[in-house]
């Protein structure tokens, strides 16, 4: 027993050390069987991989991992096939892979989610200068979020670490409290089956079946899963929160006809104040036409505080339904042909950067 387990740490160890062209051929051995069920030969061995070696290279090579314990011959004139060994190291670099992966996806959203907030309050400004208005930027919405993954990572015995990504790469962190603690395997056996029936879902999608399906499938850790639905539906309704960027509110005060000073500070607050604005935005999104551009004079503006002002709004989009809505506030008299050319221009550029971004 101790014998068998020294070998097992020992290949565990050669595992880790196997040079590149060995782990290559290792992988290559175990995908051609996996898919064929036939012990697999050094010829088809120098067509699956990128090496470029010899079928002499390979055999050798072959010798070193079947020695090591990785591959063996099941017949003398047969090819190799892994042995549990073989399996373990595989099952690793593709898990670790994955993983890596994994990681590389989450910091380039969250990398793309800066570049995007840092570009749409760039637009609020420049906007405000070129026009001398009050101007509003909302950042993208998403109908029917979906979840792009999920990952589970052992704190320590007592905790677990969820973390849930949604559209508009929203992400919840999520401390679970354990009763019992888990194993490696045991939280990547979770991980597959959350992502397996959860990511590209939508809160609408996920019904009592699928629930219950996946309690009975997570066995034990049945009430751990219930924790994580809760963690799901916080990270949507999240994301549903919609984020305003404004710029140029002062120059209101530069038309005589806004000058009263109880008028001024009512306007100057409705824009401040983002949450008003989400009805205008709203309205603005729930129109069909191309760009979504809308003027609003006087009492037609959705927002009570504004009755003496005009709004041009228009919709710019991102990726998967994303929409989001531009907004130019001023005075009645304002140069409505600028200001919509300005948007409708401007729309354009946005969804051309925005679709170079994907």
């Amino acid at each position: 027993m101790v014998e068998s387990a020294n070998k097992q740490a020992k290949r565990k160890d050669d595992g880790m050390q196997l040079d590149e062209r060995k782990m290559k051929i290792l992988q290559a051995i175990v995908a051609n069987y996996l898919e064929t069920g036939e012990p697999v030969g050094s010829r088809t061995i120098s067509k699956f991989t990128d090496l470029n070696l010899s079928s002499a290279t390979i055999r050798n090579e072959m010798a070193d991992l079947e020695e090591l314990g990785y591959i063996i011959q099941p017949h003398t004139s047969a090819g190799r096939i892994p042995t549990d060994a073989g399996y373990r190291v595989y099952v690793d670099k593709v898990m670790k892979e994955k993983e890596e992966e994994k990681e590389n996806i989450k910091q380039n959203l969250l990398e793309r989610v800066d570049r995007v907030e840092n570009l749409l309050k760039q637009v609020a400004k420049v906007l405000a200068y070129n026009t001398n208005y009050a101007t509003l930027v909302s950042a993208p919405q998403y109908k029917n979020k979906k979840i792009k993954f999920i990952q589970l990572s052992i704190i320590d015995d007592t905790q677990l670490l969820a973390v849930i990504m949604v559209d508009n790469n929203v992400i919840k962190n999520q401390i679970l409290d354990l009763t019992t603690p888990l194993e490696n395997e045991e939280v990547l056996k979770l991980n597959l089956l959350l992502n397996s029936f959860l990511q590209g879902q939508s809160l609408e999608d996920i019904n009592i079946e699928m629930i219950t399906t996946m309690k009975e499938q997570a066995g034990m850790h049945r009430d751990l899963l219930e924790q994580i639905f809760n963690g799901v539906v916080e990270a949507v309704h999240a994301a549903d929160e919609l984020e305003i960027y404004t710029s140029g509110t002062t120059n209101i005060l530069k038309y005589p006809e806004l000058g009263d000073i109880s008028k001024t500070s009512e306007i100057l607050e409705a824009i401040e104040e983002k949450k008003v604005l989400t009805d205008l935005i709203d309205e603005t999104l729930s129109h069909d036409e191309s760009h979504g551009i809308q003027v609003y004079i006087g009492d037609e503006a959705p927002v009570s505080n504004m009755k003496d002002l005009s709004i041009v709004t228009a919709t710019y989009e991102l990726e998967e339904g994303a929409k989001g809505t531009i907004g130019i506030i001023g005075p009645k008299r304002m140069d409505y042909k600028k200001v919509v050319t300005t948007l409708q221009n401007l729309t354009e550029e946005l969804d051309v950067i925005f679709k170079k971004g994907k």
